[in-house]
């Protein structure tokens, strides 16, 4: 690990992005070139403690899931994330694994989505990126690991997944998953570890084989779906999917689907501002 050199290069990238890159507003008293600390740490979700010990060359070795966060947030491209990896002493991440990161063309088009909640998703239902308003409305689901950074797996092993949305609308949420990855197999047709992660799906949960099972195939594109906020409550939401080329990413873009649930996330989003301007921002090193 070469801390010096790691510090260098977080500082300067940190310097030269402008806050309306990344959805922040500059205001007419800002005087830090670029974004300050704290909004790198809100954006990558970790301690503002965390990263002035990584600028200043006192922290311990980052994990490589940190790393992609600060990738993220610091909307490095390809290149500049695998130097980023090969400073702090890890092999960078390949390009189409599974486990891989956001591409940054998608990363960047979250941020100019601005206040309409976004995320970037692996064609298995891994969450590799999120806007500010997807985090507000739905939490961070990008801090996972193992099958559990895959909603699908965490759908049929853990309630609390399935608690986020209206209780009326799981037996079709749990098809939807189900038949979406009965697609992506088929797409990775031979993939060992793709087969591997359905027969574990299939031993843990006798809802998932009993889907299985049943052989239903369709791709995830648009849907409607109710999602249970504990702080606004219920919101009907238009879900939309921009596919890249190779189908490996896909660009989930929701909209309010009411005027209801409109003014719901307009409240949301100002109760997330203020969240952050009194420093509620994040609080460990992930």
């Amino acid at each position: 690990m070469e801390r010096d050199q790691l510090a260098d290069f977080l500082r300067r990238r940190r310097e030269a992005i402008r806050p309306a890159e990344v959805g922040i507003a500059e205001g007419p008293r800002r005087r830090t070139a670029g974004l300050r600390r704290e909004e790198v740490a809100m954006l990558a979700g970790m301690s503002v403690d965390y990263v002035v010990r990584l600028e200043q060359g006192r922290s311990s070795q980052p994990s490589p899931q940190l790393l992609g966060a600060l990738a993220r947030a610091l909307r490095l491209t390809d290149d500049e994330r695998d130097h980023l990896f090969h400073l702090a002493g890890h092999q960078p991440p390949p390009g189409e694994s599974v486990a891989g990161l956001a591409r940054a063309g998608l990363v960047r088009m979250l941020d100019l989505l601005g206040d309409t909640p976004a995320m970037v998703v692996s064609d298995l239902g891994e969450v590799l990126a999120q806007n500010r308003m997807s985090l507000l409305l739905a939490g961070d689901h990008t801090g996972f690991s193992g099958d559990r950074r895959y909603l699908v797996y965490r759908w049929f092993t853990d309630p609390a997944a399935r608690a986020a949305g209206a209780p009326e609308e799981r037996d079709h949420q749990a098809r939807q998953l189900v038949a979406d990855l009965r697609a992506a197999v088929g797409r990775r047709s031979g993939d060992q570890a793709v087969a591997r992660l359905v027969g574990r799906l299939r031993a843990a949960s006798p809802d998932f084989d009993r889907l299985w099972s049943e052989h239903e195939v369709a791709v995830r594109r648009a849907d409607r779906k109710t999602l249970l906020n504990p702080r606004v409550g219920r919101l009907v939401m238009d879900c939309e999917t921009l596919v890249t080329p190779d189908h490996g990413q896909l660009l989930l873009v929701l909209t309010p689907a009411d005027a209801e649930t409109r003014e719901r996330l307009d409240l949301l989003r100002v109760l997330g501002v203020e969240e952050f301007t009194t420093g509620g921002s994040g609080t460990s090193e992930r």
